[in-house]
């Protein structure tokens, strides 16, 4: 493990299954000292390597994970490659994107600019993507049950009304492409999701 000081922000490079090269070390220290200039404020800064020594997975050998703390909430990004600075490269585009993502949202709210969440009818803007689930944890119940064909994996979840607001820095520190929630407007579930761009979209359920 290598703690960076220098800067407000703290940096710990640390490796899982494999020994930190200092190429690695450097090139990690670097690209998470420029994550400040999305001007998020950051106390702290974990990257994290893991080596898989599976050869089937050659391809996804080294995985790099970012993990921003400050002021109260994580964002994280990961990637995966046959090398360790490539899948370094790859974990920062993709921090760098999420914290592009936080200080947009966060500068229209200061701003005070509305946000325009499109609502779409039902047979309208819905995105082509997997059935939405709210993060779990290892104790939440897992009942498959079968009804024909068809296999379904059932979990529920305890949930507290939030806005849209909180759902959506909810869903982005999940780093999910949609998320479930309780709407605390209409006290009925939602799903807000990111569409193209910085984008997102907001689907209410009603009875």
């Amino acid at each position: 493990m290598s703690t960076m000081g220098g800067s407000a922000t703290e940096v710990v490079v640390h490796g899982r299954h494999t020994d930190l090269t200092d190429r690695f070390r450097e090139h990690a220290a670097e690209a998470a000292g420029k994550l400040d200039r999305f001007g998020i404020p950051l106390q702290r800064i974990d990257v994290e390597i893991t080596h898989e020594h599976n050869p089937r997975n050659a391809d996804r050998a080294f995985k790099v994970e970012f993990t921003c703390r400050g002021n109260g909430h994580i964002v994280r990004a990961e990637a995966a490659a046959d090398r360790d600075l490539t899948a370094l490269d790859r974990a920062v585009d993709r921090i760098e994107q999420r914290l592009r993502r936080e200080a947009d949202r966060k500068q229209a709210r200061y701003r005070r600019a509305s946000r325009q969440i499109p609502v779409p009818p039902l047979e309208g803007d819905i995105p082509a993507e997997p059935e939405a689930q709210a993060p779990v944890t290892p104790t939440d119940p897992d009942v498959v049950y079968a009804d024909g064909p068809v296999v379904v994996r059932e979990k529920t979840h305890a949930a507290s009304p939030m806005t849209v607001e909180e759902a959506l820095d909810a869903m982005e520190a999940v780093d999910h492409d949609f998320y479930m929630f309780l709407d605390a407007a209409t006290d009925a579930p939602a799903v807000v999701y990111r569409r193209r761009g910085y984008a997102y979209g907001l689907i209410r359920l009603s009875t």
